[in-house]
């Protein structure tokens, strides 16, 4: 798997995470210990495992500011009315954002649509986009 192909993995990896932490039921904590034992036998590369985690890590232990941004840019949506995907591919792409301020804005926003194709409804696409949009632009004028 080519590198950016990791970090794209990675990603998704984060936000299946954070949708399974935004059930309720585990703690972070928890959360890693099934996640990683569910997937043991498919043997996930080290380095698409810790950029994941990192992710995962970042978005968890700064909840408050993540989810404030996307609060903020999200035109009126409270995050509890959005839908659970759309609501950690935001989380995922912003904790990216904050966490890993050397990664192109353009670069997050992209994989983050990319994921969502996968997993969003085709009409999340251009909301995700421009709450994603919204909180770039917002980070890089601060």
């Amino acid at each position: 798997m080519s590198a950016p192909g990791k970090r794209r993995k990675a990603r998704e990896l984060a936000m299946q995470m954070l949708f399974q932490l935004d059930m309720g039921k585990q703690t972070p904590d928890q959360v890693r210990k099934t996640f990683w034992k569910a997937r043991e036998e498919q043997d996930t590369d080290a380095d698409v495992r810790g950029f994941a985690e990192d992710i995962f890590r970042v978005a968890v232990s700064r909840e408050a500011e993540v989810d404030g941004l996307i609060e903020k840019y999200s035109a009126n949506w409270r995050l509890d009315r959005m839908a659970s995907v759309d609501r950690n591919v935001l989380r995922m792409a912003i904790a990216e954002m904050v966490g890993f301020p050397g990664t192109p804005a353009p670069i997050v926003i992209n994989e983050a649509l990319e994921i969502a194709r996968r997993y969003s409804a085709p009409e999340s696409i251009n909301f995700l986009n421009g709450v994603l949009d919204a909180v770039a632009k917002a980070r890089l004028s601060a």
